[in-house]
């Protein structure tokens, strides 16, 4: 990658929401985006603001912060409302939000917490349609425009410890689909990146992680696809080079949606069997 980047997001200003350290997935993408000549508002939750460090992330791209709980109405109307006196209408906007609130509590699927659950549904998906209805509503949208959600292949299949996130994902993955449509009446795009399990703030959260982390390395053809390479991704789907790209999820995970199993899988498990017969 040219670490000067190459212009693909000159004269284009957006939103990045979930940035909290250095080990966000919302944080490599700043980072990216502002390589290729983006501007932006960062915004996370109030409570972040004693569990990560995003005024040095501010710094460093030269953005401002915007504190909102992206469940919450009121937060994201003041947020539209500040960003289009800062910087006008919005080319862009980035949601890498989600929070398993049983899972963390280590609550089995079939005992869920429906308080929680709720609470994990409106968190990691409902936020995606409150943030674009906001800005909608705010007329801060611009036509042409891209939006951008973070997703997991557990949508998809079935990850015994990814528990309720999985159903979280799934509706994310929904939204973006049913929102595409209306969407593209203004040109406006929108997408979901399925991205590889990766070492975050959030990932450390479920347990079995490093089990479905090494599994996925094992399995996909390219390895586990990193933050930073994910960021890469991210820009190419904020730039106008996929302006005809929308409701799609698209895998980014070195291959491994599509494997059954591998050859290095096979090894493994024909050793195991090999030690429980001795």
């Amino acid at each position: 990658m040219n670490d000067s980047g190459y212009g693909l997001l000159d004269g284009k200003t957006g939103i990045i929401f979930g940035a909290l350290n250095e080990d966000s997935i919302a944080w490599s993408i700043a980072e990216a985006v502002h390589r290729e000549g983006g501007q932006f508002v960062l915004s996370n939750a109030p409570v972040a603001r004693r569990l990560g460090n995003l005024d040095t992330l501010a710094e460093r791209t030269d953005s401002s912060i915007i504190w909102a709980d992206a469940t919450s109405d009121d937060d994201l109307h003041d947020l539209y409302e500040q960003v289009a006196e800062e910087h006008g209408s919005v080319d862009f906007v980035v949601h890498s939000i989600g929070m398993g609130v049983n899972v963390r509590k280590d609550v089995p699927y079939q005992d869920l917490n429906y308080n929680w659950y709720q609470k994990t549904l409106d968190i990691s998906a409902v936020s995606l349609h409150r943030i674009v209805h906001h800005g909608l509503e705010s007329g801060a949208l611009a036509d042409g425009g891209s939006i951008l959600a973070l997703s997991y292949i557990g949508a998809q299949r079935i990850f015994s410890k990814y528990s309720e996130m999985g159903d979280a994902k799934a509706l994310l993955e929904s939204i973006v689909r049913s929102f595409g449509y209306r969407l593209g009446q203004r040109d406006i795009r929108i997408n979901a990146i399925s991205q590889s399990p990766t070492r975050t703030t959030a990932g450390s959260g479920i347990e079995g992680f490093d089990a479905m982390y090494e599994f996925a390395e094992k399995v996909a053809p390219l390895g586990n696809a990193s933050a930073e390479s994910c960021a890469d991704y991210a820009v190419t789907l904020l730039s106008d080079l996929t302006r005809m790209v929308t409701m799609q999820t698209l895998y980014h995970d070195g291959g491994f949606s599509t494997m059954g199993i591998s050859d290095a899988l096979v090894e493994d498990l024909a050793d195991a069997f090999k030690e429980d017969g001795e």
